[in-house]
């Protein structure tokens, strides 16, 4: 079974940095796009990225473009998303997310197959 265990999450100020960290496990993940979320209480699920696993072509919408920035470790099974220059209205849940493969529009999230439990992330003023 897949898992994706979200890290990372926490509070910090306005104009700060954080890494957050996605842990996977449960399969070979050779192909397909790790991807991040974000979600607050009541609204849609964003897309912030992604990135293939193979190729570690990243996807980003001009949102974030400049300040988020994914990577990705394949020995480890690890995704990450550094976010800098972080403003209140970050503020969210993040979600990371798998695809069982290529294909289709990643920025949706009906695209990605495994979800995980989401992190936290606060940033005050």
């Amino acid at each position: 079974q897949v898992q994706l265990v979200e890290s990372g999450g926490g509070l910090v100020q306005a104009g700060g940095s954080l890494r957050l960290s996605c842990a996977a496990s449960g399969r070979t993940f050779s192909n397909g796009v790790m991807g991040w979320f974000r979600q607050a209480p009541g609204k849609e699920r964003e897309f912030v990225g992604a990135i293939s696993w193979s190729g570690g072509r990243t996807y980003y919408p001009d949102s974030v473009k400049g300040r988020f920035t994914i990577s990705r470790d394949n020995a480890k099974n690890m995704v990450y998303l550094q976010m800098n220059s972080l403003k209140p209205e970050n503020t969210d849940v993040y979600y990371c997310a798998a695809t069982r493969a290529y294909g289709g529009d990643y920025s949706l999230r009906r695209s990605y197959d495994y979800w995980g439990q989401g992190t936290q992330v606060t940033v005050s003023s």
